[in-house]
């Protein structure tokens, strides 16, 4: 064998182990465990937690609406281990619960659900005063409405008069649940209550900043709050961080973040002496409908009530990045595989690296479309995004190959058809981007799903559609500054959208300039 013959043999040895040195270097980082100080444990207790007994594919709107008591049966033993109580927002459903709540030592702090419906307001009201005369053992107090003002759907003066009738009837304090700055606005509302409830969730303020500012801001409104309302109590009936979903200016949703949030305010909370109620016992997938990735993922445990880690011991932002792993290890093989031998040094380094680079980005895709997937039209959006960036990935790897046989037939397969390709890759990527520019608080970036296309056509460019590429880059290239100024430049997340953006522009740029043969 010539030196010539081995030389792009040893090239594509090396291409192959930095390729696999990437790949599992990008999934153990991501998945790398993190050790963070307990706060539960068997001999220490926490104070409460908001729960709704909700299996992973139930939500509020299901109809007929089911609750299952052995689902109850079980969370209940579950959170008695790490908690003294836990908070309800609604009693539709619920009877079983007091009992059950006795049953595994827990305290309640029951809601009533009020709304713009006087009906289903005066039946929650009196399943509320019922529930707390018949169980005074373990009904601690009473929450009359959740957000009602928040979500404007009754005046202050109503709920004036619906906490007034609740305090007539029952014996356990009552209070009024809502985000701390509609305490600011409605200060009207404390005379009536016995004590203030307030809720402080960082990830959703108007300037978000990362865990340990928003710990120091919340201890701030807290000790706010402590004054403006004295002498009456000050419970923070919510707080807690999100798992997963989209980055908001430098407030980052994972599951680490989570965990330092959680066990930072909890030190801090006990440290204080102050009132607390975590939010919440189980991630709630229904919530993904109207919050985006986000609003599905604030439970200490997931929907399969598995531990995240967040209370105690070691936590991972990806738990699976195993299995993601092993995805990305077959997608690396079949590449090459498909592949070949290839035709020149250049194609030997490229190769692997472009395998272990598509392995990366489809899996990370794959994570992401796990967490934001609601429904049936956003999983079909998703498999063809996947269809689209593996048919690229085939693409590319047989115009790196030696194109011979049956490849040699594929590749002109794919070759013909590349400029749609390019046009569905353009087409979502300026979809995306105008749902990111008008749309964005609940989106989620798409990133990487457009790596692959974006350096493929870039680097490879081939014959398009001219008018529909040119209004789809103009699209892209539009979006790009818009994105950021919503987001601003601290945002990672949009800013790695921007970037691949910028690839995705220069790529049908470069289609754009291909003539046809």
């Amino acid at each position: 064998m010539s030196a010539t013959s081995r030389f792009p043999f040893a090239a594509y040895l090396f291409a192959c182990l930095l390729g696999l040195f990437a790949l599992g270097g990008f999934w153990y980082g991501l998945g790398k465990p993190v050790i963070l100080p307990d706060v539960a444990s068997a001999t220490h207790k926490l104070q409460c937690a908001s729960y709704t007994p909700f299996d992973k594919d139930q939500s509020p709107f299901d109809v007929p609406f089911n609750l299952r008591p052995e689902r109850m049966d079980a969370d209940l033993a579950l959170l008695s281990k790490s908690f003294e109580c836990i908070r309800t927002y609604s009693m539709t459903g619920l009877e079983a619960l007091p009992e059950l709540a006795r049953k595994h030592g827990l305290k309640m702090m029951i809601g009533a659900w009020v709304n713009s419906n006087p009906v289903d307001t005066a039946k929650e009201v009196e399943l509320l005063i019922a529930e707390a005369n018949a169980n005074p053992d373990v009904v601690t107090a009473v929450i009359v409405g959740n957000e009602a003002l928040l979500r404007k759907e009754v005046t202050s003066t109503q709920l004036i008069k619906l906490i007034d009738r609740v305090k007539s009837q029952v014996k356990q304090p009552v209070t009024y649940a809502d985000v701390w700055e509609f305490w600011q606005k409605h200060p009207e509302i404390a005379p009536s209550v016995d004590f203030v409830t307030i809720h402080l969730l960082p990830y959703w303020g108007d300037y978000p900043w990362d865990v340990e500012v928003s710990l120091s801001q919340l201890a701030d409104v807290r000790k706010m709050f402590g004054s403006m309302f004295a002498p009456k109590e000050v419970f923070i009936g919510e707080t807690g961080w999100p798992s997963e979903g989209r980055q908001r200016r430098i407030a980052v949703p994972s599951r680490v973040n989570e965990a330092r949030f959680i066990r930072g305010f909890v030190a801090m909370a006990e440290q204080q002496g102050w009132h607390y109620n975590l939010i919440e016992a189980f991630d709630q997938p229904w919530k993904r409908a109207s919050e985006g990735a986000v609003g599905g993922y604030w439970g200490l445990f997931d929907a399969d009530r598995q531990d995240k880690g967040v209370l105690a011991g070691p936590v991972t932002n990806v738990p699976y990045w195993s299995q993601w792993l092993a995805v990305g290890g077959l997608i690396f093989i079949g590449t090459l595989l498909l592949g070949g031998r290839v035709r020149t040094t250049r194609s030997a380094l490229v190769l692997p690296l472009l395998a272990a680079l598509a392995a990366c980005s489809i899996g990370a895709w794959g994570d992401l479309a796990r967490v934001t997937t609601r429904f049936a039209s956003e999983w079909l959006w998703v498999g063809l995004l996947t269809a689209l960036n593996l048919l690229v990935l085939a693409h590319a790897a047989l115009a790196l190959s030696s194109r011979s046989g049956w490849r040699a037939q594929a590749f002109n397969v794919l070759e013909r058809r590349a400029g749609w390709l390019v046009a569905t890759a353009g087409f979502a990527a300026a979809v995306m981007m105008l749902e990111l520019v008008l749309d964005p608080r609940y989106r989620s970036f798409p990133s990487v799903a457009f790596i692959v296309p974006a350096l493929v056509y870039l680097c490879r460019p081939v014959n398009v559609p001219r008018r529909e590429i040119a209004l789809l880059t103009f699209i892209i290239g539009a979006g790009i500054a818009p994105q950021l100024f919503v987001e601003g430049l601290q945002n990672q997340q949009a800013l790695g959208w921007a970037l691949v953006s910028g690839l995705m522009v220069a790529a049908l740029w470069r289609c754009l300039r291909v003539r046809k043969a």
